[in-house]
């Protein structure tokens, strides 16, 4: 016999249905609101408050996870001197990326016109790094092993990057290689693993975004 607990179930109370029309009305509106979200590497220092950061959070935590282990951690980053470490830390890996990193890649990334120089991890008023969590502890103290982590966390992010878009925030996602040193400089266990670094606040009001095209539907997805 096992010794976990049996689950409790409650009545669904929470899910509401929608007409038809109203539904495809909803769909279309809300695809049309995600394809006006650019990422954006041009941040203002403007102060944005830190009641919209924490409802997007809680929006990210409510994802689905592998067996609701909800195996992330999100730490965010408000301090100049802390933002002023991870820049620091994080161009000496992209510059060492950019000098020596596969020609195919740096060639896909050419005409974004990126480089090492991140000096939106300084300017903009929050960064929000994710951390994947391998295993948890128990009330006992004892390991717990995490299921889909990295599917769970993939989908937490991606909620929350709608929720700042939603809220009227721009974003970035950053992803410095290698990342352990926000382990060091965050204080994270070994425990956890970087993921992301979700840059957020306001575009700059001179912000330029690349000219890009989105696949078309009938690219991305087939029905059968």
């Amino acid at each position: 016999m096992s010794d976990q607990p049996l689950a409790v179930f409650d009545p669904l109370t929470t899910y509401q249905e929608y007409p038809v029309r109203e539904m495809v009305a909803r769909s279309a509106t809300f695809a049309a609101e995600m394809r006006r979200r650019r990422t954006v590497r041009q941040f203002s220092d403007r102060a944005v408050p830190e009641e919209v950061i924490r409802h997007c959070l809680v929006a990210a935590g409510s994802a689905p996870s592998g067996a609701n282990m909800q195996p992330w951690h999100f730490v965010v980053v408000l301090s100049p001197g802390l933002k002023r470490e991870i820049r620091a830390a994080a161009e000496a890996e992209e510059a060492r990326f950019y000098r020596e990193g596969p020609a195919d890649w740096l060639a896909a990334l050419a005409p974004l016109g990126t480089d090492e120089h991140k000096p939106y991890l300084e300017t903009a008023p929050y960064l929000i790094v994710v951390f994947a969590q391998r295993y948890g502890r128990g009330p006992d103290g004892k390991r717990v092993k995490h299921y889909y982590v990295m599917e769970s966390v993939g989908i937490a992010c991606g909620v929350l990057i709608t929720a700042l878009h939603r809220a009227g925030l721009a974003t970035l996602t950053h992803t410095p290689s290698p990342m352990g040193f926000l382990n060091r400089v965050l204080g994270r266990p070994s425990s956890e693993r970087p993921v992301m670094i979700v840059v957020t606040g306001y575009p700059a009001p001179d912000a330029v975004v690349p000219r890009i095209t989105r696949k078309p539907l009938d690219a991305i997805a087939s029905f059968r």
